[in-house]
C-alpha cells in the first residue's frame, strides 16, 4: 500500500480517484507520495521513503527540485489544470484597468447615504471614464495553456492579438486562433501594444524580464498584467513607469510591499487559480500523474525528469532507474542484468538536462544483489523496482 501525505488541503475530488492501494498518513516521513499546493517545501528533510512529489498547479518554485532530481525523486506539477481560471481572471484584469470600474464601485459605497445618489452619479461618472478592449492590442508573452486561451478570447472580444513565444509547442500552436500573430521579436510587442500580459515561468533566464528597458520601450500609457509570477517584473521601475504616466495601470496577482496600494496598481491576493473548477482540476490530475507513477513508473508533466511512458508492465519486473545523463550508462545497466541471467524484453531511455531516467521490463524479477549492483554504478542516483 502506497502511503500518501498531503501538505496542503487537496480537493477532496482528486483525493476520490485514489484507490484502496493507497493511504493517506498524516507524517510526511512515511510518505512515498507528497501532494503539496503552496507549502514551501525547501527546508524539508527529504526521506529516502519519499518516491514523488505532485504539485496540484503548474509552479514549483516551492519545491527544491533541483535536491529531488539527486535524489530520484520525481516532482509533477498540472500545466493547463488551471488554465481556464487564470484566463478568466487576466480578461477581468484587463476590463478593470481599462476603465475605472473600482474607483466607480468605491465612489459608490461612499455615497450610499446620499438619498439623490442616482442623481448625483450622473454627475460623477465621467470621473471613472475608461477605454474599451475592442480594437486594442494585446501583446501575450508565452503562449502555453494559459497565454493561449487568453489570446483566443482576447479574438473573441474583437482585440489585435500578437503572440510571442519562441518555444511554441506544436498542441499550443494547433489549439491558437489563426487570427492572432505570431512574433519572433518580443520587441515587437513592446512598441507597439496597448495592453501586455506575462505567461512564462520563473527562470533565471525570465527574471525582471519586464525591467527599465523594456518599459522605456513601451507605447506611452501601456497597461501591463502579471498573472504568473511576481518576479518576472521590476515592479519599482513599473512604479517609476506609473508615475511618469508612461505606464497606465499595472495589474498583478501577487500581493508584496511594493505594489500593494499604490497609486495606478491594482492589485490581488493571488486568486488565479481559486475557483473550485481549477482546484479540482489540479486535484484530479496530480493525483492522477502521481499513481501512474508509483504503479507503472511513468513519467507524464515531470519539471525535473524527462516524460517517459511504457504503459502498464505486463512482464515479470520492472526496474527504474535514476541516473547522471551521460555516455556507456545503458552498457552497464543492461551488463548488469545480462551477468544476472535476466533477459530485458523492452526497455526506454530519456534525458531532460544533466538526468536521464532508464526504464526496463524484465523476464524475471530481480533481487536485492542487482538493485545493489546497479546502485552502485558512478552516475546512478536511484533505482526502483516499481515490480
Amino acid at each position: 500500500m502506497f502511503q500518501i501525505n498531503c501538505l496542503n488541503p487537496i480537493s477532496k475530488v482528486g483525493l476520490e480517484n485514489l484507490t484502496t492501494d493507497y493511504k493517506i498518513n498524516d507524517n510526511v516521513n512515511e510518505a512515498e507520495g507528497i501532494l503539496v499546493r503552496s507549502a514551501s517545501m525547501h527546508e524539508m528533510e527529504l526521506s529516502e521513503k519519499l518516491l514523488a512529489v505532485a504539485r496540484a498547479g503548474a509552479g514549483t518554485n516551492n519545491i527544491p527540485c533541483d535536491k529531488c532530481a539527486e535524489k530520484g525523486i520525481v516532482v509533477f506539477n498540472t500545466p493547463g489544470a488551471n488554465a481556464n481560471g487564470v484566463k478568466e481572471l487576466v480578461l477581468a484584469g484587463m476590463l478593470l484597468a481599462s476603465r475605472d470600474i473600482v474607483g466607480g464601485i468605491d465612489w459608490v459605497k461612499e455615497n450610499k447615504d446620499d438619498e439623490n445618489v442616482a442623481k448625483t452619479a450622473e454627475k460623477a461618472k465621467s470621473k471613472f471614464a475608461g477605454t474599451e478592449l475592442a480594437g486594442k492590442k494585446l501583446g501575450i508573452i508565452g503562449l502555453g495553456a494559459i497565454g493561449v486561451k487568453v489570446a483566443n478570447a482576447a479574438v473573441h472580444l474583437g482585440m489585435e492579438v500578437y503572440g510571442y513565444d519562441p518555444y511554441l509547442s506544436v498542441n499550443a500552436a494547433w489549439s491558437l486562433s489563426r487570427d492572432v500573430k505570431h512574433v519572433y521579436n518580443v520587441d515587437d510587442i513592446y512598441t507597439s501594444c496597448d495592453f501586455i500580459t506575462v505567461h512564462v515561468p520563473l527562470m533565471d533566464s525570465t527574471k525582471h524580464m519586464i525591467n527599465k528597458d523594456a518599459i522605456n520601450k513601451m507605447k506611452d500609457g501601456v497597461i501591463i498584467l502579471n498573472f504568473a509570477r511576481d518576479l518576472l517584473v521590476d515592479e519599482a521601475e513599473v512604479l517609476k513607469g506609473i508615475a511618469s504616466k508612461k505606464v497606465r495601470k499595472y495589474v498583478s496577482d501577487f500581493a508584496n510591499p511594493t505594489t500593494a496600494g499604490q497609486e495606478g496598481c491594482i492589485v490581488m491576493p493571488h486568486l488565479g487559480a481559486s475557483t473550485e473548477e481549477a482546484e479540482d482540476n489540479c486535484a484530479k490530475m496530480a493525483v492522477k500523474q502521481m499513481m501512474n507513477y508509483l504503479e507503472n513508473g511513468n513519467i507524464i508533466n515531470s519539471v525535473n525528469y524527462p516524460a517517459c511512458d511504457m504503459g502498464i508492465c505486463t512482464k515479470a519486473g520492472r526496474v527504474a532507474v535514476f541516473h547522471k545523463n551521460v555516455a556507456n550508462m545503458i552498457t552497464k545497466f543492461t551488463a548488469c542484468m545480462g551477468e544476472a541471467g535476466i533477459n530485458i524484453t523492452d526497455m526506454t531511455n530519456k534525458s531532460k538536462g544533466e538526468v536521464a531516467y532508464t526504464m526496463m521490463d524484465i523476464e524475471t524479477p530481480v533481487n536485492d544483489a542487482i538493485v545493489e549492483k546497479l546502485n552502485a554504478i558512478d552516475g546512478v542516483f536511484r533505482v526502483r523496482v516499481v515490480k
